[in-house]
């Protein structure tokens, strides 16, 4: 293991601001910084209008007072004029979507210090008027094909659960809070905290203000992408209705249900979860996505279309071995358009109905822009053509439009803070595997200014998921360790999605397994390029990479030191105690903890504890429902008990997405380069 240089060692100890400010007075334009996070504009959900003429689109930026994302809505023409917000301020503004003959625009917001709710526009005089009076926010927003009624979800609650009946307090005492009774399986999820009981149903409501009515009831949740029929009769959705729900929440079906009476009808009924129904424009058909559940870990999700009068269904991705996130008619009632990631790339493509795709666009992407995984939507007007999100490794999302000729960006958001700023140059690069014959791929960042002829630390960068894929785009956390002088490595091991089904499924209850020899092997292909201190090894990753990374310093003593960020450390207390146990038990183990508790051990990095030299840093959010906390702290508390250098870094306030927040995203960035910084020797040297 590594020495600490004293007389180096304070320079690296320097905030990342200080070190970028130094570089600043160099005769480069300046490297990307912290607090540049508040700074950056990324475009999400954009909404071309049904003439193809008009883009709407959320503009998202990070207030620095407030610490949290804003959301206002900008128009632009098709052609790239006219450029302006639409709806903006100290309020939020979210989902919108044009009317069908686009005359309207419905959106939400919380304008007048409400609630979240519905508004419509009218974009010809700009008037707007508020829809709604919800208990709780809306979701799913679409309109009716005649453009006189929107439906949409939310949650109606039900009863708070109770056993005992409290006797009655005197007048004026103060008594402990009331007992919490909970009888749920699901009973809290990350990022939304302790769940109200209650369903989520279908409500629609009068596009000229009324009241909204409930058309669906029961003990069942109906949320996601919704369809109305071409006559507005009747609307599918997505549900799961079966009697054990509750122990199989994948196992979704498409209903049709009646506006009027709330009459359900059930369409679909395969093992499986079938989502984001669409009618085609002549009503005959019914296109939706989802799969045959076989208890893999992970499956692609495909195309499928249904004959409306006889109900027959076919499958028109077959040949695709790739997972479809999305799918829109064109216009055209024998064409689809669909995106669908490749290789940690998300296209756009169409779709015959022979199954024959066409590659439109393949540069969507960036609007997460913590860490590089694919990301990105598109919609489409009647004409065919598309607003969608469009990002690269240099930049987040700008708005992209496409039709037949061609595709460009309609936006440079950030081209007044980036383009002044010297970025890490990204470049793919690909290694075979110690083990197995997969050719595995991944991305090389440098650091500003990079000259190989100088040795430079290497941190290796680890995606969660486990079944995720990371890409070319553009991530503040790997610009800011590349700023800080570090060359990183990030990639897809065996597990990632975009690569196909087996390969995804090489970890299918072997997870982590081989994909540790994957991320090791391109650790020593980098190192063979002649430009990496090899005793400046440093490995981080976050969620499923904080597993791997944990596991990886439970093998090896290669690294100086490790950064493990909301990490699974023992399986069977997360299957437990996180908010997903059917999911991990059911998918992720063949059998339950209690079954088979060797199985759960034996993938478990704390099962490795006892191996481990490498300083390291856990971090983790402290209301983070979905990698416990106390996953961080069994493993933090084991290691001190063993004398290993370790440190544990508490997010306060924080779930799973520790990045949430921009000043959680700076405070993840800086105490990782900083606790790295311990255990690095002197500035990048000429060999």
């Amino acid at each position: 293991m590594l020495r600490l240089l004293p007389t180096f060692l304070l320079i690296w100890c320097l905030p990342i601001s200080v070190l970028a400010a130094e570089h600043s007075t160099a005769p480069s334009t300046g490297y990307f910084l912290n607090t540049d996070v508040f700074e950056l504009e990324v475009v999400t959900d954009p909404q071309i209008s049904p003439s193809g003429n008009q883009i709407v689109y959320v503009r998202q930026s990070n207030d620095i007072m407030i610490d949290r994302a804003r959301s206002n809505i900008w128009i632009v023409g098709s052609d790239g004029k006219n450029h302006r917000p639409l709806l903006s301020g100290a309020q939020s503004y979210t989902s919108p979507r044009w009317s069908p003959s686009g005359d309207r625009l419905a959106y939400i917001s919380s304008e007048e210090g409400r609630g979240p709710e519905l508004y419509v526009r009218w974009m010809d005089t700009g008037q707007t008027a508020l829809l709604s009076n919800l208990a709780e926010s809306p979701s799913g927003l679409l309109w009716s094909p005649n453009g006189t009624m929107l439906a949409f979800s939310a949650l109606v609650k039900s009863p708070k659960e109770s056993l005992a009946t409290p006797p009655e307090k005197p007048e004026g005492a103060q008594w402990a809070p009331p007992a919490i009774v909970i009888e749920r399986l699901k009973y809290r999820s990350d990022g939304s905290g302790y769940l109200e009981p209650g369903y989520n149903q279908l409500f629609v409501i009068p596009a000229d203000a009324g009241s909204p009515r409930q058309i669906t009831a029961g003990e069942f949740n109906h949320q996601g992408t919704f369809a109305w029929s071409p006559n507005g009769e009747r609307i599918v959705l997505s549900s799961n209705r079966n009697a054990d729900w509750r122990l199989k929440g994948q196992n979704k079906d498409l209903w049709s249900v009646s506006v009027a009476s709330g009459e359900m009808i059930q369409l679909t009924q395969r093992d499986g979860p079938d989502h984001s129904p669409s009618f085609s424009p002549d009503g005959k058909k019914l296109v939706f996505l989802g799969y045959e559940d076989k208890k893999m870990g992970y499956h692609n999700t495909l195309v499928s279309l249904m004959d409306v009068a006889d109900g027959s269904i076919e499958n028109l991705t077959a040949n695709l071995d790739r997972s479809v996130n999305t799918v829109r008619w064109t216009g055209s009632s024998t064409q689809l358009m669909i995106s669908y990631d490749d290789f940690g790339k998300k296209n756009i493509a169409t779709l015959s109905m022979e199954g024959e795709l066409q590659l439109l666009v393949k540069d969507v992407g960036g609007v997460g822009i913590s860490r590089p995984y694919t990301s990105g939507s598109f919609s489409i007007a009647r004409n065919g053509t598309i607003a969608y999100t469009a990002g690269s490794e240099q930049r987040p999302a700008d708005l992209g439009f496409a039709n037949r000729r061609g595709a460009r960006k309609l936006t440079s958001l950030n081209e007044d803070l980036l383009g002044h700023k010297t970025l890490g140059e990204v470049e793919e690069i690909s290694w075979r595997s110690s083990v197995g014959d997969h050719d595995i791929s991944g991305w090389l960042v440098t650091p500003p200014d990079f000259d190989p002829s100088q040795k430079y630390p290497l941190m290796l960068e680890i995606h969660g998921g486990p079944f995720t894929a990371y890409g070319p785009h553009f991530s503040v956390e790997v610009q800011l360790y590349a700023a800080a002088g570090y060359v990183v490595l990030y990639t897809n091991p065996r597990g990632s999605t975009s690569y196909g089904f087996d390969f995804a499924n090489e970890i299918h209850h072997d997870y982590p397994g081989q994909d540790y020899d994957d991320l090791m092997s391109g650790v020593d292909a980098v190192i063979e390029m002649g430009y990496i201190d090899e005793e400046q090894l440093f490995v981080t990753g976050g969620s499923g990479g904080g597993v791997l990374s944990s596991w990886i310093i439970g093998k090896t003593d290669r690294f100086a030191a490790a950064a493990v960020a909301k990490p699974v450390i023992n399986w069977a207390s997360m299957a437990l105690y996180s908010d997903i146990p059917e999911v991990v038990a059911s998918y992720w183990f063949e059998k339950p903890p209690w079954e088979d508790y060797e199985a759960y051990w034996e993938r478990s990095p704390l099962s490795l504890v006892g191996n481990v030299s490498t300083p390291t840093m856990l971090i983790a959010g402290e209301s983070d429902m979905r990698t416990p906390m106390p996953e961080s702290e069994q493993y933090y508390q084991a290691l001190k008990m063993r004398g290993i250098d370790s440190a544990l870094v508490r997010i306060p306030e924080s779930s799973h997405g520790i990045a949430s927040r921009p000043s959680n995203l700076i405070a993840k960035v800086d105490n990782i380069l900083a606790w790295f910084a311990r255990y690095r020797n002197v500035a990048p040297q000429s060999y």
